[in-house]
């Protein structure tokens, strides 16, 4: 039944290899499940009602790529987009998380619509193969990054970034942290991307999993033997699973169907809108870009094959994520250590969908599993995606320094959208200024791309 429903030997794989990367992909992106609700929470919104709300998107968005795409990407609400929903539209702009849950309901309607009519679709084809190539080498840089920074072996400092060092972190945050809290996590996830590493270089099968796991073990080991020491007001907790509260499962009543129609109609509010549609839209097509051109999805051509069915399922998990109570529902990055475990179809996705569900009885154990766990395998798959470099034709340079702007804007600027804008840019004005663009015939979409590119960073 999963031959006929999947296509798994047409894929070239099994059952068993897509499960593992459903797994895999599930544990990259768990925390997610516990740091949505705390940001949601700064904005005014029930902290046990967005968890649930974030479980749930998860599970119907993956569940949706898999029967709109057959694809093994996975869905949740967006970091970057929940940053900009709490902190700029709520505490910034002063709108009530009502209003911006309503802007969030009407961008996906929008992303339905565009979806529907190809124009998505059309965006995605109209960019060429070597800045294809260099999206997925800057969203592995900028994911390496994040575990980097998730894992506090980098941290801000007087050049703006540094390694870590206890007394370097505690001037930075104003704290007073200790080698029993701070120290021991950032050694923890050293010694996590050597043993990923080790397992990557041996083969065997589950590297990233297995190194996750691993890295969590050695944590709880260190806290029996009080090397490691919660401590909650600086966000170290327990790393051992918390079941006081039992197995209940968060109300979804303090948030869900909460739209406020109030003022969608004002000037300011349209511009609301088009910020959570630049960011979702250029941060999903870059990462179904980065993610399928490392899985060798796309065809001859550098098109992703029935690619308006993943941009569909990830405009109806927004819509619904919005009317569960939750910020932008968008395809995840992290699905590329899924795709680094074998994964290659839907049923990947219906994995890690269910392991979302799961999550909903069983949050405990995935809430302990801590940020210096998961950052190995962020900076292994980063190191995955950067191979793609390789594509890239640095023979001709009015290719490829378009794809060293995309490539370093994406980690420097921490932002996904941001890299493809650039590269957009930088691609069409070198090229009509070197008299390249007849040669290369430069679709007129990317033309467009590249003057509302222009126009957000003179406007927004």
């Amino acid at each position: 039944m999963l031959e006929n429903l999947f296509k798994l030997s047409r894929h070239g794989t099994d059952v068993k290899t897509e499960v593992l990367a459903g797994i895999t992909t599930f544990m990259t992106m768990a925390y997610i499940l516990a740091v949505n609700p705390s940001i949601l929470a700064s904005a005014g919104m029930d902290q046990g009602a967005v968890f649930t709300a974030t479980a749930l998107a998860a599970l119907i968005g993956t569940l949706l790529m898999a029967a709109f795409a057959n694809y093994p990407f996975a869905l949740a609400p967006g970091m970057g987009l929940n940053a900009y929903f709490a902190y700029t539209v709520v505490l910034g702009m002063g709108y009530s998380w009502q209003v911006a849950l309503t802007a969030v309901f009407f961008e996906g309607i929008i992303f339905i619509i565009l979806s529907l009519t190809n124009v998505r679709e059309a965006i995605f084809n109209a960019i060429p193969r070597n800045l294809k190539s260099a999206v997925s080498v800057g969203i592995g840089l900028f994911i390496a990054f994040i575990g980097l920074q998730n894992a506090k072996i980098v941290i801000g400092g007087s050049s703006l970034l540094q390694l870590f060092s206890v007394d370097a972190y505690n001037e930075v945050n104003g704290v007073e942290a200790s080698f029993q809290d701070v120290g021991i996590t950032v050694l923890l996830a050293i010694i996590g991307i050597l043993i990923t590493g080790y397992l990557v270089i041996k083969d065997i099968k589950g590297n990233i999993l297995w190194g996750i796991l691993i890295t969590w073990i050695l944590g709880i080991i260190c806290q029996f033997a009080g090397l490691y020491v919660p401590n909650a007001e600086l966000g170290f907790y327990s790393l051992l699973p918390d079941f006081s509260s039992g197995l209940s499962i968060p109300s979804l009543s303090p948030i869900f169907c909460k739209l406020d129609f109030t003022g969608v109609f004002s000037l300011e509010f349209l511009v609301v809108i088009f910020a959570f549609l630049f960011v979702d839209m250029f941060d999903t097509i870059g990462t179904l870009i980065g993610v399928s051109s490392k899985a060798g999805m796309l065809d001859e051509n550098g098109k992703l094959p029935n690619i308006r069915g993943a941009l569909l399922a990830d405009a109806v998990a927004t819509t619904a994520g919005a009317l569960l109570g939750t910020s932008t529902t968008t395809t995840f990055v992290e699905s590329a250590s899924g795709v680094s475990e074998g994964g290659r179809t839907g049923l990947t996705a219906v994995t890690t969908a269910i392991l979302f569900g799961l999550a909903l009885f069983l949050s405990p154990i995935f809430l302990a599993i801590p940020s210096f766990a998961t950052a190995p395998a962020l900076v292994i798959v980063g190191f995955y995606m950067l191979t793609n470099v390789v594509h890239i034709d640095f023979n001709d340079i009015s290719e490829a320094l378009p794809c060293y702007v995309c490539i370093g804007a994406m980690p420097f600027f921490y932002s996904i959208s941001e890299g493809i804008s650039m590269g957009v840019i930088t691609y069409v004005v070198l090229n009509v200024l070197t008299g390249k663009a007849k040669e290369k015939k430069i679709s007129l979409l990317m033309y467009v791309l590249a003057v509302l590119f222009i126009l957000k960073y003179i406007f927004l």
